[in-house]
């Protein structure tokens, strides 16, 4: 029992990321006006699953995160609430058993196959600051959160 315990202790001291919702986004940036981070990913990504689990690992940059930024997680294909954002209604876009959200695609350069992850960085006026498609790791991160901050 106390070796099963000792193996899973490093998964519960893993820090995670607060993330919000495009609804509370507004709230938040009327009393707190902070730069905006979306992920955007899918859940059948498997590089998207390694990249969350490694900038979770870093308790550097999970802290710059919730500090300084409002953090909103999309999963692209399972969302599928309309979403109100920079006063325009995105809504799903099914396609069968599958879909994509509107969203996404208005904020991926790639219209017809977005790239994921698909990180999107807007100032606190809600400017876009950094677009990146695909991993960004822990480090490149943190230098371009810090640059985004510092100007």
């Amino acid at each position: 029992m106390i070796f099963l315990f000792l193996l899973l202790i490093p998964f519960f001291c893993l820090s995670q990321i607060k993330t919000g919702t495009f609804e509370d986004l507004e709230i938040q940036q009327k009393e707190n006006p902070k730069p905006i981070i979306i992920h955007i990913y899918t859940s059948w990504c498997s590089v998207c699953k390694i990249e969350s689990f490694e900038l979770n690992k870093d308790k550097d940059l999970v802290n710059l995160i919730d500090e300084k930024f409002h953090f909103i997680n999309f999963d692209a294909e399972k969302t599928k609430e309309k979403i109100r954002f920079q006063e325009r209604e995105f809504n799903y876009l099914s396609n069968g058993n599958s879909g994509i959200h509107e969203l996404v695609l208005a904020l991926s350069k790639n219209k017809k196959q977005p790239v994921y992850p698909l990180w999107i960085i807007l100032d606190k006026n809600q400017n876009l600051v950094e677009y990146h498609e695909g991993i960004f790791t822990p480090e490149e991160m943190k230098q371009e959160l810090n640059e985004i901050l510092n100007h």
